[in-house]
């Protein structure tokens, strides 16, 4: 439920359109950055209270996941930002009016759709419940409406982080349609992957989210920042 319910709640702060939100504030992004990770409670919770060792080291492997590749997308959304002067989903949308994020921001937006992956442990970066390691991870001794909470909760977010990824880089809430649109696009490209590539390996998924995506995501931050700087 603890899950369930973060999932659920961060749903009100995303802007369907420019006209259409539940919560408005001035602090989005770093609001859903907050909810995202109590998520990350959820899920060791989960693992500590069924008192298995695959359900255990799912869990572990599950936090240490999310913690490493939100650290570098939450560098990448700040960067746009930045570049927007604003924590304010809807003062993006005025920057995006005439060229998409995602053609000034491409390098950066790449890594953040990777990190989107790795963050809600989707293929590739499924590791917290690999089959042939772990059986399936944290929820391993859950079933029947706990396993649902749990399934329910994991979509939403891999949804939510997805409608966040149109929103930055797309100008997802030009329309409704066009929000949804984009969502289902990206939602699209994430189960093609899933279908194409093979899991990667655990050391591997951590050497890549702290010796390769936090130095780019950083430097581009870095870099964005003095830009905004020079030229305001």
């Amino acid at each position: 439920m603890f899950s369930f319910g973060l999932a659920l709640t961060s749903w009100s702060l995303i802007p369907f359109s420019i006209s259409a939100v539940i919560v408005d504030i001035n602090v989005t992004v770093l609001a859903l950055f907050t909810l995202s990770a109590f998520n990350i409670y959820g899920v060791m919770f989960a693992g500590w209270a069924s008192n298995s060792r695959y359900a255990f080291l799912g869990a572990v492997r599950a936090a240490a996941q999310m913690i490493s590749y939100e650290v570098s997308l939450g560098l990448i959304f700040l960067s746009v930002l930045v570049w927007a002067g604003s924590l304010n989903l809807f003062d993006l949308f005025e920057y995006q009016e005439f060229v998409w994020a995602l053609f000034p921001f491409f390098p950066v937006a790449v890594i953040a759709f990777f990190s989107l992956l790795a963050e809600t442990a989707r293929i590739p970066f499924d590791l917290p419940e690999a089959e042939g390691e772990l059986v399936s991870g944290y929820n391993v001794e859950y079933s029947a409406s706990s396993f649902a909470f749990f399934f329910i909760a994991e979509y939403a977010h891999v949804v939510l982080n997805t409608s966040l990824f149109a929103l930055i880089f797309l100008n997802g809430a030009s329309s409704i349609f066009g929000f949804a649109f984009k969502t289902l696009v990206l939602l699209t490209a994430v189960c093609c992957i899933r279908a194409i590539l093979p899991r990667y390996r655990y050391d591997l998924l951590m050497q890549l989210g702290w010796k390769v995506f936090l130095p780019l995501s950083l430097s581009f931050f870095i870099f964005t920042s003095s830009m905004v700087l020079l030229l305001s």
